[in-house]
């Protein structure tokens, strides 16, 4: 299947905006210089929003595309979601413990354990680390994993959904989910959603807006000049400014469900032949995977660096905070490239395999 354009760059782009999120925090936390300022730097859960958007905007357009062909096998599905995602999820979660349980009581730095090992791997091996962050807050490299849990979860019930409906029935039934759930998430009959993050209604809307796409049922928006610019208009606002930060939150999300959506048809399908050819910003949308699950390891090791020596405590708060992006960016980007050029790619090559 032909890649589609500007994906890559929204990528990085996405990844970027979490690590933004979490320097500041970290820093704060341990008393050092620290900047958040700007909107952008508030914006991390927001991205990781879009990307589930994202997915779900990939993923089922995907299989339905497979279905049309007769080809959709959930096992192959399955498979070639695993040799993706799980190599580095258990590397970055197999490290995770390592590091809060004999890295930091080695270095003499107290870090608070409130779970077993059975509780460990009862919630990360079977797909609820969004559950396990939220109830024993097991520190930051194993709490950005949560978002690979709704992935994982919403993989697991979309596949057999789509492969055992009609092709004609995806749409309606994908809208009927969307609206549904959407309720039922803001609604207060089941709030355990809200407390653990199950936002599968932002990867339902990438599903529809898909589907939507391969019907030829957005090209009244591909008419209007004025529509794609728009959309990327109202998205850098929403993520360089505070103008979207209102109440109630049930409408700040349903309005960027919709941007989110139709942002990503726009970059893909509606861009008016604008498109990011960038070798370099395209293969570090190819690592975003990378950079998105390292930068709180390389976070760590930045900020403890700079409580450390004695030469990086010296130096002014601005060059402080100038100096801490900059290496963890860096020491981010470098990481997440030799782990895809050296690791992931070998799982990505087995993927072949399993392709119709």
């Amino acid at each position: 299947m032909k890649r589609l354009p500007n994906l890559d760059p929204l990528r990085f782009f996405l990844a970027s905006l979490v690590l933004l999120f979490h320097l500041p925090q970290l820093s704060a936390n341990q008393g050092l210089p620290y900047f958040d300022g700007l909107p952008i730097f508030h914006r991390g859960l927001e991205a990781v929003y879009m990307f589930f958007v994202l997915s779900g905007f990939l993923i089922i357009r995907i299989i339905y595309r497979a279905k049309i062909r007769g080809t959709f096998s959930i096992r192959d599905f399955y498979i070639k979601r695993i040799l993706r995602i799980f190599p580095l999820y258990y590397l970055v979660l197999g490290f995770g413990f390592f590091f809060y349980n004999v890295i930091l009581p080695y270095l003499n730095i107290y870090f608070e354990i409130k779970y077993t090992w059975k509780e460990a791997l009862l919630y990360n091996v079977f797909f609820l680390p969004n559950v396990f962050a939220k109830v024993y807050e097991p520190g930051g490299i194993i709490e950005i994993l949560w978002s690979i849990g709704i992935e994982e979860q919403f993989y697991l019930f979309i596949a057999p959904l789509l492969f055992f409906i009609k092709t004609k029935w995806i749409l309606p039934i994908l809208s009927a989910l969307l609206l549904g759930y959407f309720i039922l998430y803001w609604s207060n009959i089941f709030e355990v959603l809200r407390n653990y993050t199950f936002v599968f209604f932002y990867l339902f809307t990438g599903g529809v807006i898909a589907i939507l796409e391969e019907k030829k049922m957005l090209e009244i928006f591909k008419r209007r000049k004025f529509f794609p610019l728009l959309v990327c208009l109202a998205t850098l606002l929403f993520y360089f400014t505070d103008i979207f930060m209102f109440e109630p939150l049930w409408l700040r999300s349903l309005i960027t469900c919709l941007l989110f959506g139709f942002f990503v048809h726009t970059l893909a399908f509606n861009n008016r032949g604008v498109e990011m050819n960038n070798k370099i910003i395209n293969h570090f949308g190819s690592i975003s995977y990378g950079i998105y699950m390292y930068h709180a390891i390389i976070l760590n090791a930045v900020v403890f660096l700079f409580l450390e020596l004695e030469i990086l405590q010296n130096l002014n708060k601005k060059l402080t905070v100038f100096l801490m992006l900059l290496l963890t960016f860096a020491g981010t980007i470098l990481i997440a490239h030799i782990s895809y050029t050296y690791f992931e790619l070998y799982f990505l090559k087995l993927k072949n395999k399993f392709r119709k």
